[in-house]
């Protein structure tokens, strides 16, 4: 039989596993609590990449009490409580859903993030950090082991076998280092030009940085921001699974970007 928690106790714990507050300084998601319940006990979490209308119903139809995303509703700025942005918060309140956020820690992490999760998945041996963002490195790098094509880079990271955005072989054949950065990184593919990298994995591909990797000669995949991002999600279920005694369900809401 699982057990049950508070949105306090699952905070602390989540803080406990995340570099929540190290990321304060650059990170304009509110990562933490963004909506509390009214202090009933969880009895099961919900996981899903983005705080929307959708999850949140999926959320109750599942059973769970919290709901736990990548990507929020609060980002740095107000906004005022009208349009979509009531509804939704009105459903989590109806509901007695709690929202819990935690966006760049969640890609960070070197156990339980996405671009940890990349790594593994794709085979890079003793991942070092990559990627500077606002003066922290978010992303990982390292050899592979072995070596792969770029199509079977694709296979070993798409979920549930998806295609990716979009495949762009401008390097060469075998590709025996690489570095990775979930989500929307494309901007970043300089500085896998700049390490030298065979290839380099995001989710998005902005219009500059097809000349860019063309150019440098960097094979790149935009793997998807929704499918990229995943990961973690995943792995923080599976700790809370095994460390809280907990019911969890993975919330797989596909944008298709």
């Amino acid at each position: 039989m699982t057990g049950t928690v508070y949105t306090q106790t699952l905070d602390d714990f989540f803080r406990s596993v995340l570099d929540i507050e190290g990321f304060n300084a650059i990170d304009s998601s509110m990562n933490g609590i963004q909506v509390d319940n009214d202090g009933s006990p969880i009895e099961k979490i919900a996981f899903a990449v983005d705080a929307c209308l959708e999850s949140f119903k999926r959320c109750a139809a599942a059973g769970a009490g919290i709901l736990f995303v990548h990507h929020g509703l609060f980002w740095g700025s107000p906004l005022a409580l009208r349009g979509p942005h009531r509804r939704r918060l009105k459903y989590l309140l109806d509901h007695n859903i709690a929202l819990y956020a935690v966006h760049l820690p969640l890609d960070q992490d070197p156990r339980l993030g996405n671009n940890a999760a990349l790594a593994e998945l794709l085979g890079i041996e003793d991942p070092k950090p990559f990627g500077v963002y606002h003066q922290k490195k978010i992303g990982y790098t390292g050899r592979l082991t072995p070596p792969l094509t770029i199509n079977d880079a694709v296979k070993a990271i798409s979920y549930l076998d998806r295609p990716p955005l979009g495949v762009y072989p401008f390097g060469k054949q075998l590709n025996e280092t690489c570095a990775v950065i979930s989500g929307g990184a494309s901007d970043e593919a300089l500085q896998a030009i700049e390490a030298g990298v065979d290839l380099y994995v995001t989710g998005e591909m902005k219009h500059p940085a097809y000349h860019q990797a063309l150019e440098g000669r960097l094979n790149m995949i935009a793997g998807g921001h929704y499918s990229t991002e995943v990961w973690g999600l995943r792995r923080v279920m599976e700790e809370c699974s095994v460390q809280l005694d907990i019911a969890v369900e993975f919330l797989d809401i596909p944008t298709g970007l």
